[in-house]
């Protein structure tokens, strides 16, 4: 599991949960309930950073504050 902060909110307009991680510039995702976008954010973190690599872009270390506000 990674240690990037992630926010998680309820999205009206997409009538579902929203969860983003801030560090990651559009790493983000949703789901059902708040359980579920954590869950997927997750994937979303592993497949942001696994892009970032494969095209030599820089990973920012994690900045170790909150790690989910929700």
């Amino acid at each position: 599991m990674h240690t990037y902060e992630i926010i998680i909110y309820w999205s009206s307009e997409d009538e579902a949960f929203i969860a983003e991680v801030p560090e990651l510039p559009g790493c983000m995702a949703h789901g059902p309930t708040q359980e579920t976008a954590l869950r997927e954010c997750q994937e979303a973190i592993q497949l942001w950073i696994d892009t970032a690599q494969e095209f030599g872009d820089p990973v920012p270390e994690p900045k170790g504050r909150r790690l989910m506000l929700a």
